[in-house]
């Protein structure tokens, strides 16, 4: 049948309700082996047939970041969560460009993540789930309240023979299965077509896909599909073949399979280096949505970076529709700083290198003007000067204009070329070029210039941790102070929650309730290693004299000790100490814990903080 399309001035072929493509039932695998050898890098191959791009009418972007950004590092903390997804709401703009983000629903914190994202009460990003295609999965959506998830419908014969086992035929009847039993519980399914740029498209996807099509006409629910790159293996390429192509494979499932560009996300990696052009591509050609991470964070190489998708579609729209493009910046921050995570220093758009230039004929020309060799207006759009690389051409003026940018130095704090630091920075810096040198100061030399002369504005590594001790410290002690079982003041209730948490908490040493006369109550609360040398330690000895003790009691504040040598164990250690209310909010008593310094700084350095 044919359909008059006023914007080509054409009659468009369109098919007739259910098009003729139909499950292709195979008793072995096919594994492409000529385009997928496996034991060699794998083949592009082309049909010479090419498809025009045909752009959706709304772009959009979904977020992975706590989803298959996770497989890639250590599990977030709620609160990690929940600022993230903050950033996110801010990033994405009153128009929710950033429209969805997915949650796994395994674990109490996933549900407590779920749970206090969404007493937020944002619009956008809308919260999500993900499961696998089993019943007892989806009863989690259901307990959750969400409205819809995403379902892991693997697409290749590499997964359906060779993973689960199964023949086409059994996949098509369990995931149609699932599907259908979303839509009994009134939730909206998205199936996710894991490894489909190793599927056969017309031999089980668009056979796939028109079967949930026919699902979304008998239950009027729009069932959404993520065609999702997993290997990487996706090209955007002219005239390129499926299962490749990622053109192709967007429009088999809009063209041939019948489903709506709106309902067709594109989840990608990176292990050959295309993700953000596929991304992009699959965009181009119809896709609605495409699927990323904050940073590009995924499972192996990463996922398309939200934050690179969002410039791209600044770029290909021609206006910012309220995205927060500052946010970016303080996305990079939050990384760095609260995750610990080091951003190499040429990541476009938040690595420190970004707007940096090495050579000193480009420094030259950005100092007589920006555009030169600045990509865009930095410091408007991303809230980032541009920043200038030391030569001996900088003088002292450019020295201070790295030295306040670099270490964000404003008002009162920021450096003037009259510090004698600054002079002695410029001193040896000129003795360097004098000498021969023809190349660009670098940061790395800069910054241990600044530590040298200009000491004052660092605070070192020993003074971040510290602080950091303090912060863990106070609140795992305010934390136990607010349990029933402590404010119950009974030891027999106490001691096991006290005995646990020192288990959880290895760098802990020593833990101890006393009550308002300063008498210990509780049994010494440390581990076995340990526990001899405490046998001086005493049930019901007098500790009123201590200041861990005196100072809550004072102030009814959490109280932390500076550094001392522990006359136990001989370990250097702090002591934190917090009242315990009772449900009057009196203090009937003080939690103390000893914190093994070494130990924090061991799991700091190890990354277990």
């Amino acid at each position: 049948m044919s359909r008059w399309n006023k914007e080509r001035r054409l009659l468009d072929h369109e098919h007739s309700s259910f098009w003729n493509h139909r499950l292709q039932e195979v008793e072995e695998p096919n594994l492409m082996r000529t385009i997928f050898p496996y034991t060699e890098v794998a083949r592009i191959d082309f049909d010479y047939k090419f498809v025009m791009p045909d752009p959706p009418e709304e772009m959009l972007l979904t977020d992975t970041t706590f989803r298959d950004g996770q497989q890639a590092r250590p599990p977030y903390t709620v609160r990690q969560i929940v600022d993230i997804f903050d950033l996110l709401h801010r990033l994405s703009g009153p128009k929710g460009i950033v429209r969805q983000t997915e949650f796994f629903l395994y674990s109490d914190k996933d549900k407590e993540a779920v749970a206090q994202c969404r007493e937020r009460g944002y619009e956008f990003p809308q919260i999500t789930g993900w499961i696998r295609a089993h019943a007892k999965d989806l009863a989690l959506v259901k307990e959750m309240g969400l409205k819809e998830t995403g379902i892991l419908t693997s697409v290749s014969d590499y997964h359906i023979f060779l993973k689960l086992n199964w023949g086409r035929k059994k996949a098509m009847e369990e995931y149609l299965g699932i599907v259908k039993a979303a839509l009994d519980m009134g939730i909206i399914p998205r199936c996710h077509f894991e490894d489909v740029t190793r599927a056969d498209i017309y031999g089980f996807c668009v056979p796939f896909a028109i079967e949930l099509m026919k699902l979304r006409e008998a239950s009027g629910v729009d069932i959404k599909m993520r065609l999702c790159d997993t290997m990487g293996y996706g090209v955007p390429y002219p005239g390129a073949a499926l299962p490749r192509s990622v053109p192709k494979l967007v429009r088999a499932m809009i063209d041939d399979a019948g489903v709506p560009g709106d309902l067709l996300e594109w989840h990608g990696h990176n292990d050959f280096h295309k993700v953000l052009v596929n991304s992009v591509t699959a965009w181009l050609y119809g896709c609605g949505a495409v699927n990323g991470a904050l940073l590009g964070f995924g499972e192996r190489t990463g996922n398309a970076p939200i934050e690179g998708m969002l410039i791209e579609y600044i770029s290909l729209r021609g206006t910012t529709d309220g995205i927060g493009t500052t946010v970016i910046s303080e996305i990079g921050e939050y990384f760095e700083r609260e995750l610990r995570y080091h951003i190499p220093p040429n990541y476009p758009f938040v690595g420190k290198n970004f707007n940096n230039t090495s050579a000193g004929i480009h420094a030259d020309g950005l100092l007589k003007n920006e555009e030169i060799y600045n990509a865009f207006d930095t410091g408007k759009i991303l809230n980032r000067p541009i920043r200038i690389t030391i030569t001996d051409k900088s003088g002292k003026a450019g020295i201070v204009h790295w030295l306040n940018s670099r270490l964000q130095l404003e008002g009162e704090r920021a450096v003037d070329k009259n510090h004698p630091g600054v002079a002695k920075i410029f001193k040896r810096i000129m003795e360097m070029y004098e000498s021969g040198r023809c190349t660009t100061i670098s940061d790395e030399e800069m910054e241990n210039m600044a530590r040298r002369y200009l000491s004052e504005l660092f605070v070192s590594e020993f003074d971040q941790l510290k602080q950091k001790a303090y912060k863990l410290a106070a609140h795992l002690a305010a934390d136990l102070a607010l349990s029933e079982e402590v404010r119950s003041m009974d030891p027999e209730r106490m001691e096991p929650v006290l005995q646990k948490a020192l288990d959880n908490f290895p760098f802990t040493q020593f833990m101890y309730v006393v009550n308002l006369d300063g008498r210990k109550i509780t049994r010494n609360i440390t581990h076995i290693v340990d526990r001899a040398k405490y046998a001086d330690m005493k049930l019901d000895e007098d500790l009123s004299n201590r200041s861990w003790f005196i100072e809550p009691i004072k102030t009814g504040k959490v109280f932390v000790s500076d550094f001392y040598t522990s006359r136990f164990t001989g370990a250097v250690c702090i002591t934190v100490s917090v009242p315990v209310f009772n449900t009057n909010d009196e203090i009937q008593g003080i939690l103390g814990m000893d914190i093994r310094f070494e130990a924090l700084a061991k799991m700091e350095q190890d990354g277990e903080i």
